[in-house]
């Protein structure tokens, strides 16, 4: 099978990807919620590159991003749930009546302040169109505050708009000194945890610590994901000092203590340049 700039080669080629018997045994075990940390993932890779400025990357990362929803298409349309062209055809729809100002067959053009009052008002229409059109079943049995945050958002993004939403009815602190102490509250009650080896309270209590850390961004005015990230471009060049630290010695990372490579981390931590108000990194 050839490449092509068609699309309708990528739906082919993913539909012969999920060919019983013909098909890639690993494509063929996956569903909805395998695949849901990969297109999450792929997402982040494209925001990746766009902070990079790397726009050739961009090109590849799109077109895994692409490849996300092909797959979701394909496995929806085995169940004969929907296919690709319902997706094409439902979003189009979509950009269409939320453009009246573009699109629409009459004379006069929207004010670039009122765009976002109509795109909301025409959302907020879609968003009752498909409440109605829901079995009675399904309709919640109670209506929250906290029901128009979306849950498909990364957990940290999610956990702040949840904490948001609650602080406009007063439930929030009122000092960020008051966060830090749960905080502290909560590292407590891992430790707790822990002595008790109970690895599904470990594992709760850990994600109260997590939402605990992101009230603490929320009220510090701090964005936890760019914090995070940051983090970890902090941890990578650091990590990578002690691998050339070792491998200028003629040494692996196996071939280190624990001790030595502790040693080359704090070293790593002199090494770092001045943030932009002249203080260093000193947390590891």
């Amino acid at each position: 099978m050839t490449p092509s700039r068609d699309i309708s080669r990528l739906i082919e080629i993913m539909a012969a990807l999920r060919t019983p018997v013909t098909g890639c045994p690993w494509d063929l075990e996956q569903n909805f919620a395998t695949i849901a940390p990969y297109t999450i993932e792929e997402a982040y890779e494209v925001v990746d590159a766009i902070e990079r400025g790397d726009l050739d990357d961009l090109r590849e990362e799109l077109g895994d991003l692409l490849l996300q929803v092909v797959f979701h298409a394909q496995m929806a349309s085995e169940q004969s749930a929907f296919a690709f062209g319902d997706v094409v055809e439902a979003i189009t729809r979509k950009m269409i009546r939320r453009h009246p100002h573009v699109f629409a067959d009459k004379d006069g053009n929207l004010a670039p302040s009122h765009v976002k009052e109509v795109w909301d008002r025409i959302k907020a229409e879609e968003k009752a169109e498909r409440a109605a059109r829901r079995p009675p079943e399904a309709e919640p049995p109670h209506k929250s505050l906290l029901s128009g945050i979306r849950a498909g958002q990364p957990a940290l993004t999610r956990a702040m708009e949840l904490q948001r939403k609650a602080s406009t009815v007063g439930f929030d602190w009122n000092d960020p000194r008051a966060v830090l102490q749960k905080i502290r509250e909560e590292a407590d009650e891992i430790e707790a945890a822990l002595d008790r080896n109970d690895k599904q309270e470990i594992a709760e209590e850990t994600g109260d610590l997590m939402f605990a850390l992101v009230n603490l961004a929320r009220h510090v005015d701090a964005d936890p994901e760019a914090a995070l990230r940051a983090t970890n471009a902090k941890f990578e060049r650091r990590f990578a000092y002690i691998e050339r630290a070792l491998e200028a010695q003629g040494r692996t990372l196996e071939q280190a203590s624990l001790a030595e490579m502790d040693a080359l981390w704090n070293a790593a931590k002199g090494e770092t340049k001045p943030t932009s108000e002249g203080r260093k990194e000193t947390s590891r």
